[in-house]
């Protein structure tokens, strides 16, 4: 395992004195452009093949403005395709709170670096669960914000209909605080007024995943005045799964493709076997994609009306070991996406809350709400915090 940070990179930028994040540092993820420093993106070729920004990314900049002092770029999967926290080119950052496993991706290096204790709080993507799953297998608290509500001017992409900025941090407190700053809103003291539980994701989960939630499902349930059932994905969770490691994919190779055609840049195996089958996506089964993405935003609009949220597992187990055969990862990886593949798919706002243990490794409890209620989720992990 290896250091969270870039290798080779130094990085200090003092926040603004004064700012409501005064005396807290921060990490950025190297998709997030720092002036003056190399946007890397986990891979060699697009450190070496495009230009140095002049300018912060307005996430970076956002935080300094606030006070928050920026310590570190963190490692990232490679150009952020990646799900557990492993990088061919810069290594593996360490879990701490599960040694020898994964620290989830492609968030990896931000996640470990908050884990760790080496800054407060950090910035994350997340566009198929890049915030929300090391979030999970670190113990953290972590946020996949409402698409399109933050600025991503300044951070590379990877799937823009998917793609958002989100952040991590130890406690509720500070996640309290980071998320007031870049959410552009106050936290105030509303709870929700109802709960929804996932059965279908809860059912999908390993049985000692969900029976580790159990306690903070119930600390959940006494903090909201009623609770009900319900199946968050009646066509099934695997295809919500399948329409959305379509849809991305192919978004992906879009993204990425003018690069790979003009400068024939390298790849680990895995990555640039992805954007290879998704490069042969076939029409028909994008639009086949498309009208499912349509039907789960329906869905999601009618569980998550105003004041409602909704909880289900963050990932469907602990952190895997880290160096597993790349057989192994394939169904890893399809059954981590079974459980984060609606963020992409309908936009919601997420936040993972740590609590609870699988054999000494963490596993986290996630919310949803309606488009634009991010505050409400934060509000409700510090609530749960003090129950």
């Amino acid at each position: 395992m290896t250091s969270p940070f870039v290798p080779g990179t130094s990085v200090h930028v003092e926040g603004r004195p004064g700012g409501p994040l005064a005396g807290l540092t921060f990490a950025a993820k190297d998709l997030f452009d720092v002036a003056g420093h190399v946007t890397g993106g986990g891979n060699p070729d697009w450190a070496r093949q495009n230009p140095v920004p002049s300018r912060h990314a307005w996430a970076v900049q956002a935080l300094l403005d606030a006070g928050a002092t920026l310590t570190a770029k963190t490692i990232t999967d490679e150009v952020s395709l990646g799900i557990l926290g492993e990088n061919a080119f810069e290594g593996t950052p360490l879990n701490p709170a599960a040694p020898g496993h994964v620290p989830g991706g492609s968030s990896s290096g931000s996640a470990s670096a908050v884990a760790q204790g080496l800054c407060d709080t950090s910035l994350g993507t997340d566009t198929g669960g890049s915030v929300r799953v090391p979030a999970s297998f670190c113990g953290l608290y972590g946020i996949r914000p409402t698409h399109g509500r933050l600025d991503l001017t300044g951070m590379m992409p990877q799937a823009p209909s998917s793609d958002t900025a989100g952040w991590f941090a130890r406690d509720a407190a500070t996640f309290a605080r980071v998320s007031a700053v870049l959410l552009q809103e106050a936290i105030g003291p509303a709870v929700p007024d109802r709960l929804v539980i996932a059965t279908d994701a809860f059912g999908f989960a390993d049985p000692a995943t969900a029976e580790a939630l159990e306690p903070l499902l119930d600390r959940l349930k006494r903090l909201v005045p009623e609770w009900r059932e319900e199946v968050m994905a009646p066509q099934g969770l695997s295809t919500w799964s399948r329409a959305q490691r379509t849809l991305q994919p192919v978004e992906a190779w879009q993204t990425f493709r003018p690069w790979v055609e003009r400068d024939n840049p390298r790849f680990a195996f895995g990555v640039a076997r992805g954007l290879v089958l998704a490069s042969m996506t076939p029409e028909s089964e994008l639009g086949w994609a498309a009208l499912v993405r349509r039907e789960a935003r329906g869905r999601l609009r009618h569980l998550l009306p105003p004041g409602t949220i909704l909880a289900m597992p963050t990932t469907p187990f602990p952190a895997p070991k880290a160096g597993l055969p790349l057989p192994d990862l394939d169904g890893i990886r399809a059954a981590i996406n079974m459980l984060c593949a609606h963020g992409g798919l309908a936009g919601h706002p997420q936040v993972s809350i740590p609590g609870a243990t699988v054999d000494g490794r963490p596993i986290g409890l996630s919310l949803l709400a309606a488009r634009g209620a991010d505050a409400l989720l934060v509000r409700t992990a510090l609530a749960l915090e003090k129950s």
